[in-house]
């Protein structure tokens, strides 16, 4: 991956309604961040009890704000407010250091 240059971090508590709704713009989503120029990739976890974080990895922040602005985008962000989270918090962060650790193949 080509060194990040932002980080977008979004801690969130999911509701109980419309799961396969969700499912269905998270997939969407991926589809169409995928093609959004200075994407890099993204790490995404989430608990049983609805509490998850995601962190999308950018090459500056000003293609993350684009992203933000991307017009489906927007729909989904809206409907997540609506239906999909009880709560939740996004950071825009501009990498400063980066380190890499891979054990080797025994």
């Amino acid at each position: 991956m080509e060194r990040p240059g932002a980080a977008v971090i979004f801690t969130s508590c999911r509701t109980a309604l419309d799961a396969p709704g969700y499912q269905l713009a998270a997939e969407r989503m991926l589809e169409l961040v995928q093609r959004q120029p200075g994407y890099l990739g993204m790490e995404s976890f989430r608990q049983p009890d609805g509490k998850g974080i995601t962190v999308s990895w950018w090459a500056s922040l000003e293609a993350a704000a684009l992203w933000k602005q991307n017009a489906e985008h927007l729909q989904v962000q809206q409907l997540g407010r609506e239906v999909w989270y009880q709560q939740y918090e996004l950071r825009v962060c501009s990498v400063v250091r980066e380190e890499v650790f891979c054990r080797p193949e025994s």
